[in-house]
């Protein structure tokens, strides 16, 4: 196990060249908006057959788990569910265990390279600073055996905010 080296990647998280790209999922595991959608869209019916056939009663906030990647250049996708801080789930020890246990199921799959988005900060309205914070200590902090985390941002200003943040340490 070792910390893995995190960099800040701008751009589309379904273009990601790496052993498996997370999925900011919901409970049903059946795709949804924002980065699910995406994943799903790029992925391909593949992804969501997998789902159905892992996870028949969806997956609860703060676990994660893996299916196929279907048509994206990644050879998994990991699906992590993040708490609705608009809904009212503001426990951040859920959050941080969304990349906790991604990390660990892609310790489980071999995976040595990753990419995260940031988790529950698009429509679930995780404070934007603290998403970053809690997503950039987490993956600093957790004992992994994978090489190489990215986490990709949509969006410069968000790209920016990521930067800042690795670089702080």
């Amino acid at each position: 196990m070792n910390r893995p080296t995190l960099t800040a990647v701008l751009g589309d998280i379904t273009a990601q060249r790496v052993d498996a790209i997370v999925n900011a999922a919901n409970t049903a595991m059946r795709g949804g908006g924002g980065v699910d959608g995406a994943i799903h869209r790029a992925g391909g019916p593949e992804v969501l057959a997998d789902c159905i056939r892992r996870f028949p009663d969806g997956l609860a906030t703060g676990d994660a788990g893996w299916t196929t990647a279907g048509a994206l250049p990644a050879t998994w996708v990991i699906h992590t569910v993040g708490p609705n801080h608009s809904a009212g789930e503001r426990d951040r020890g859920l959050l941080v265990s969304c990349y906790r246990r991604a990390l660990s199921v892609a310790d489980e799959l071999g995976a040595a390279s990753i990419a995260f988005p940031l988790i529950s900060a698009g429509v679930y309205g995780w404070p934007k600073d603290d998403a970053v914070d809690a997503a950039v200590a987490t993956i600093l902090a957790t004992e992994t055996a994978v090489d190489e985390v990215r986490i990709v941002s949509f969006d410069a200003a968000m790209h920016e905010r990521v930067q800042r943040r690795i670089a702080a340490g």
